[in-house]
């Protein structure tokens, strides 16, 4: 990725979002469009997925609803996909999430779904990380601040010192996508998918990014005019 390419602030996003769902491409339309995008994006590098261990690991946020859509998309192919919520489904914190996630709840035979609520959730989920193929980052988003708090610095360290190729949602977790400060821990991608624009905070840390993918997710022109 060229530095040269137009950057956007979380906040700007934010704002051409809202504009967009005022136009008439909701947000639902959108996260789908995003988690559609994060698939092609790794099927174009595995494209052969039968018997791929794919581990999702998602927070409560919006980008782990992108990652539960990329694993709906996924889940066709014949490939092992694990989405696993570091919290609780009624803690997401939005509709658009929850909506994934009741989807993901209705597809036991071709994704396998965990949620932290039961005492070997983390056990698992570290298993799971260590012989994962590939590992999609869907922790946090644009709610870092400061330094990041237990469990996700133990998990973060385990998906860094895995085997598997490393796709990050959006921005790896850890990594400011306004300002660029790395926090205590932060995910090290081979692989960055963001949406709409590449955000500001990505520019210049390409050991935590790896290669850098802008993709379009349907925003209208009209959203992004104030």
């Amino acid at each position: 990725m060229s530095i040269a390419m137009e950057s956007i602030t979380p906040k700007e996003m934010g704002l051409i979002e809202d504009r967009s769902e005022a136009i008439g491409v909701s947000k639902l339309i959108l996260m789908e469009n995003a988690g559609a995008s994060l698939a092609r994006e790794i099927r174009q590098r595995f494209p052969n997925i039968e018997g791929r261990r794919i581990v999702f690991v998602a927070g409560s946020g919006n980008n782990g609803g992108d990652a539960m859509v990329c694993a709906r998309h996924l889940a066709s192919g014949g490939p092992k996909v694990m989405v696993f919520l570091l919290k609780s489904s009624e803690s997401l914190k939005t509709s658009e999430s929850s909506i994934n996630w009741k989807i993901l709840e209705k597809m036991p035979k071709s994704v396998d779904l965990y949620q932290n609520t039961f005492d070997e959730f983390v056990p698992k989920l570290v298993t799971a990380i260590e012989e994962g193929d590939i590992i999609v980052d869907g922790i946090l988003g644009t709610g870092v601040k400061g330094e990041l708090r237990e469990p996700i610095p133990s998990i973060i360290e385990k998906i860094n010192s895995s085997n598997g190729y490393k796709v990050a949602v959006d921005a790896p977790t850890g990594l400011d996508q306004a300002t660029g400060h790395v926090s205590n821990v932060c995910i090290n991608a081979d692989l960055t998918v963001t949406f709409h624009k590449v955000k500001a905070g990505l520019i210049g840390n390409l050991r935590e990014t790896g290669e850098i993918v802008v993709a379009s997710i349907g925003i209208p022109p009209e959203a992004t005019k104030d």
